[in-house]
């Protein structure tokens, strides 16, 4: 009996030929493919179909580059065994399922609010009475930061368990702010409007989620995109990564008072959005990518000055590294700070940045392949110790490996091809999934077009939905103090993550 599919990224498949599996057979192979190092959970969720909630999991395989979709059926009213008592990695995917649908488990270790969206199950369930973990003792005292912060970051709640000034245990709650971002891709049916949607997931990742949208927009068309689309995508990708981790790498610097530092790697990061505006008339990259079309084709005339753009920022950028890596009062703060195992980033399912400081070699560009990653022999940067430095130096490292890759990429600049294929409509009752390493990590977005061929589903995961955690974790017997430069070593997304 099969009882999964295999696709490949950006790939469609019929809704009725993935197996469908009652629902302890679905827990048993899921977890018993997790049990592969080089498997990991992309996406569990469930849509209701009729009176019955369909489950859909999405694991890949990083080795074999396939991802394996099965699926089960179950009642609303259904108490379920959990994957999460098997595996952590799915605590927060059946959280979801169980605030959204109203689903019951059994052991379940962490049964907890994710986003209180406005279509949650249960509307008694309230973000002001969120339970927050607590110890009951006279010697530890709790400190709460947010969710209304300094200047204009956005809104999330950190509640620390501290003795004296060390971190004992710390709850991130957020769910404060919600657009409705995966219902507006149902209930809006032109193309434009969907595409500003994927832009707005979040704003410093409009590269990332607009191609996961638009690749898999045109999968579900079976439309082919043309070499110059693949290429501008994957030009914009490496582009935003340069963009954001420069920026990080400045807001380090202030988190830790190296004023240089800070004030160097943001005048770095400024030419770079200004050359996205060059590009297409927005620093952020919006209006750029679009599905079976480019309003704005690269050209020589653009690789030119991009090419000089480089080849300065990389002289300065170089030098300022090498003095900031050398400064004790630098690597006091930054060495052995904020540390997460590489058996703590894999049992929690931490993708990008957060598993590669801990060993673990996820990357999309390599694992699975899209665009013009799939014409390179990406490495990516991976180290060992899992604290603030080493993701630091992956910032470093993949600052310069992307520049490396656009110099080579404006060598062989594609032509536009002006007769350009019409992009059609989806095709009936098909399921679709995009993976996209955006500069923290695995973008995913899936869909689901009903008989007619109109979206009946749609699903958003940014990579801060696993790698929140990761930040709870990383904290644990450091200082108060040293929070600021933690959270920041991460710079995780609250809008990716409430949608």
């Amino acid at each position: 009996m099969i009882k999964h599919i295999r696709i490949k990224n950006n790939s469609t498949v019929s809704l009725w030929d993935i197996p469908l599996l009652n629902y302890e057979d679905l827990l048993e192979q899921s977890i018993s493919l997790l049990q592969d190092e080089s498997c990991h959970c992309v996406n569990y969720f469930g849509y209701p179909h009729r009176d019955q909630l369909i489950l859909i999991c999405c694991i890949a395989n990083d080795r074999e580059h396939l991802i394996t979709i099965s699926s089960s059926v179950i009642n609303f009213n259904s108490v379920l065994p959990s994957f999460t008592h098997h595996h952590l990695a799915f605590h927060l995917f059946e959280r979801e399922i169980h605030e959204n649908f109203g689903i019951k488990y059994s052991d379940h270790p962490w049964l907890k609010p994710v986003r209180y969206p406005f279509s949650r199950a249960d509307k008694n369930s309230r973000i002001e009475n969120y339970p927050f973990y607590a110890i009951e003792s006279e010697e530890v005292h709790e400190v709460g930061v947010g969710p209304i912060h300094a200047g204009i970051i956005e809104p999330g709640h950190f509640r620390f368990i501290c003795d004296g000034e060390q971190i004992l245990h710390l709850e991130i709650q957020l769910g404060y702010q919600h657009r409705g971002t995966e219902q507006l891709f149902l209930k809006k049916n032109n193309l434009l409007q969907r595409t500003h949607f994927a832009e707005s997931i979040a704003g410093d990742t409009v590269a990332g989620h607009t191609t996961a949208f638009v690749n898999l927009w045109e999968s579900l068309c079976n439309y082919d995109a043309e070499d110059h689309l693949q290429f501008s995508r994957t030009l914009a990708l490496e582009l935003e990564r340069i963009a954001i981790h420069t920026g990080d790498l400045s807001a380090l610097c202030t988190d830790i008072a190296y004023q240089l530092g800070s004030a160097v790697f943001g005048r770095l990061r400024t030419p770079v959005i200004n050359y996205f505006q060059r590009w297409c008339g927005n620093r952020l990259g919006k209006g750029l990518i679009r599905a079976g079309k480019n309003n704005y084709p690269f050209t020589k005339q653009l690789g030119d000055p991009l090419k000089r753009l480089f080849d300065e920022y990389e002289r300065d950028f170089i030098e300022m590294y090498d003095e900031f890596k050398t400064l004790p009062s630098v690597l006091a703060r930054l060495e052995k700070t904020g540390t997460v195992t590489k058996e703590q980033a894999a049992s929690i399912g931490t993708v990008g940045m957060a598993a590669k400081m801990s060993g673990i070699p996820r990357d999309i560009r390599v694992s699975h392949p899209h665009d013009w990653y799939e014409r390179m022999n990406h490495e990516p940067v991976i180290k060992h110790y899992g604290d603030v430095y080493s993701r630091t130096q992956i910032r470093k490292e993949e600052i310069l490996q992307s520049i490396e890759i656009i110099r080579n990429m404006i060598k062989s600049i594609p032509p536009e091809n002006k007769k350009r294929k019409e992009l059609s409509f989806p095709a009936p009752d098909l399921f679709g999934i995009s993976l996209v390493e955006g500069w923290r990590g695995e973008i995913c977005h899936c869909a689901i077009t009903g008989e007619n061929g109109n979206l009946v589903h749609y699903k958003v995961k940014d990579p801060s939905f696993h790698n929140w955690l990761a930040l709870a974790l990383a904290v644990r017997n450091n200082e108060i103090s040293d929070f600021p430069v933690c959270n920041k070593s991460f710079n995780l997304s609250y809008c990716g993550h409430d949608l």
